[in-house]
């Protein structure tokens, strides 16, 4: 009896409690109400400081993660005397380019609050948002143009009152939108995948399971990641986590495990409902009308989008090459941002299905380096329309150099195809790839081969 009426009290407390702030707190899914939580909260990180009153030994972990520091490794820059901390801080991308000179726009998706200048405190634990991850409730937003910080609108004791395991919808927030907008930079990851079908994704969708159920969590470190500059990518997010290497009845296809990711078969498309972009023209951005029929924005330039996108393949050992920025590039050539590394001869790589996204970026005609504009805020290309003035703040800003004069070229990323996986019955079949001397989905020679292994031996002859 004693227990019950325990329970009733507790129940008592969670409906008055939860009264305040926006509403009954909606329990979350493990069941770890927080409704005694009390604002209210003139500012986020009062949040924070109440969070880490109970959890407050999970900021030091937080705080060692790529997460939030955005850094990948280190490495010696062109002009550089000493290795520096190298990643999504400082690398240059053909999407919306690099973070040095637009913190605040690209910031909003870090997960602390007030990233707007390379002076930030990454040591400071009050920085921490808690939220974005562990928000529930499907209120918690981010505004666009204030370095992390939340929208005005966004009633914190309501959402600090009802916070829970992370769901699809809190890690797509930010890797939905990758790049400036959903399904911008990855194909494989869009706003379907909140609550997708079976049909688009086996596991998401037909499994219901969660994000972390493959990139395991440990003391806040996620595991999974990109891969930069020759740094091996994390291998505990594999197929064979939770499957054998030898999944099939057929001896024949487990033995392609040998030489094919499992997503190559698995993930024959991408981008099956939201189109994805695969090519970004920055020289048109600025212009005072659409140049073409192609899909325009003033502020970012031309856009070519596609759904039901095959996959392109290479060989990859989960290592990739970048461009760093500084580094010369040729401006008559498409210019690698980043290139999966491996080949036929490589006993540790594997073919594997990538989204290549194309890009025509502004580079330095005198020096032929890749340039890093001043996008956003004052004096920004999106305030001004002109690139002149937003290059020399960005190459200030980034630490490269700036002739004045600038133009227009070619540029790739690689991002390797991971999600969206299907079942047996819609995975590739064999003839897909083997079709004899012609190639199908894969080009055999320009992979290494002779031609096509059924005809002319395997890698492994």
């Amino acid at each position: 009896m004693l227990k019950w009426s325990a329970i009733i009290v507790v129940l008592a407390l969670i409906i008055i409690l939860g009264c305040k702030g926006g509403g009954t707190p909606v329990i979350p899914p493990d069941g770890n109400s927080h409704a005694a939580i009390t604002g209210p909260y003139d500012d986020p990180r009062e949040v924070t400081a109440q969070c880490l009153e109970c959890h407050g030994d999970v900021a030091a972990d937080i705080m060692q993660t790529s997460h939030w520091t955005w850094v990948s490794g280190e490495v010696t820059l062109p002009g550089g005397s000493a290795p520096e901390p190298y990643g999504k801080i400082n690398s240059i991308n053909n999407f919306c380019i690099s973070v040095p000179s637009n913190w605040g726009r690209c910031t909003q998706c870090h997960i602390g609050y007030g990233w707007n200048s390379p002076e930030f405190d990454f040591s400071d634990e009050m920085n921490l948002d808690c939220l974005i991850c562990h928000d529930t409730t499907g209120t918690y937003r981010k505004a666009k143009t204030t370095a992390g910080l939340p929208e005005e609108s966004v009633d914190l004791e309501y959402v600090a009152q009802n916070v829970g395991t992370p769901s699809r919808a809190n890690c797509g927030a930010c890797h939905f939108n990758g790049g400036g907008g959903n399904a911008v930079k990855h194909g494989d990851l869009d706003q379907s995948m909140v609550n997708p079908s079976a049909s688009i994704d086996i596991h998401m969708g037909g499994a219901d399971m969660l994000c972390q159920d493959c990139h395991v969590t440990r003391d806040h470190d996620i595991g999974g990641r990109l891969p930069w500059l020759n740094d091996y990518i994390s291998l505990d997010v594999e197929c064979t986590s939770c499957h054998s290497e030898t999944p099939h009845e057929s001896a024949r296809l487990n033995w392609h495990y040998l030489s094919v990711s499992c997503q190559t078969c698995h993930i024959p498309l991408y981008a099956y409902e939201d189109p994805t972009v695969m090519h970004w023209d920055w020289s048109t951005a600025g212009l005072p009308a659409a140049p073409d029929d192609r899909e325009w924005d003033q502020k970012k330039g031309s856009f070519v989008k596609a759904t039901d996108v095959v996959p392109e393949y290479f060989w990859f050992n989960g290592t990739m090459d970048s461009y760093l920025p500084g580094d010369e590039m040729d401006p008559a050539g498409e210019t690698d941002l980043n290139y999966p590394l491996g080949d036929i001869d490589d006993p540790g790589a594997k073919i594997w299905p990538f989204k290549v996204h194309r890009g025509y970026q502004p580079y330095d005609t005198s020096y032929n380096i890749f340039l890093i504009p001043k996008l956003f805020g004052p004096g920004g290309f999106w305030a001004t329309f002109n690139w002149d003035p937003a290059f020399q703040l960005g190459a200030e800003d980034a630490g490269i150099p700036y002739s004045g004069n600038y133009g227009f070229a070619d540029s790739a990323m690689y991002w390797p195809i991971t999600h969206m996986v299907q079942s047996t019955e819609n995975a590739l079949q064999c003839g897909a790839c083997h079709t004899g001397e012609d190639p199908g989905l894969l080009d055999w020679e320009a992979m290494g081969y002779e031609g096509d292994p059924t005809i002319f031996g395997s890698r492994w002859d």
